[in-house]
């Protein structure tokens, strides 16, 4: 994987280089026409405490905003159900290709998968002794191709803004505890 890292605009997670040699060298079942996205985020936290948080999938949904469940069949397989546009949900089941603890992991979607995709986590101690560098790298086929990215990205739904948002949720809750939000707490029920 490369290790050139640029910013985005907001700051908030490091793209990665994310090329086609990246993902074909990072173990990626990517066709040439999948769409290719990678994020990095650095974290303060020991790189085995994050890979044993990311590897328990059920832990995932506290996260990833779009994820709305992940069931685990297998210590391998898993069944996942992400929001879509317009309301929708697409399913998909995933099986784990590598698995090297507190490394590594990647992963295929199994046969029948609404969105065919694959994808990797690596967690990689930072040069400066300070935290742990999480780079996620997915390739995915979107539904309707592009015509599906459009309507995607129209309803908040697009998997590259999404990566970028949930690591920073995933920082936000391994370095902290909690995830903020600017939304206002609901209020007590008055008696």
């Amino acid at each position: 994987m490369a290790d050139q890292i640029t910013r985005t605009a907001h700051d908030d997670a490091p793209l990665s280089a994310a090329r086609r040699a990246d993902a074909a060298a990072a173990g990626l079942d990517a066709r040439s026409d999948d769409a290719l996205l990678g994020h990095t985020v650095c974290i303060g936290r020991p790189r085995a405490e994050l890979y044993a948080f990311w590897r328990d999938f059920s832990h995932l949904p506290a996260f990833m905003e779009n994820v709305q469940s992940v069931e685990i069949q297998t210590p391998t397989r898993s069944h996942w159900v992400i929001a879509a546009p317009a309301g929708r949900s697409v399913e998909w089941d995933a099986e784990i290709t590598e698995d090297v603890p507190d490394e590594r992991i990647a992963w295929t979607s199994l046969e029948g998968a609404d969105v065919r995709n694959s994808g990797a986590v690596e967690f990689r101690d930072s040069p400066t002794g300070r935290g742990t560098f999480v780079t996620v790298t997915i390739a995915y086929d979107p539904p309707a191709g592009e015509v599906g990215r459009l309507l995607a990205k129209l309803f908040h739904r697009e998997p590259k803004i999404q990566a970028r948002q949930d690591l920073r949720r995933f920082k936000q809750l391994m370095e902290t505890g909690e995830i903020p939000t600017a939304q206002p707490p609901q209020a007590a029920p008055r008696a």
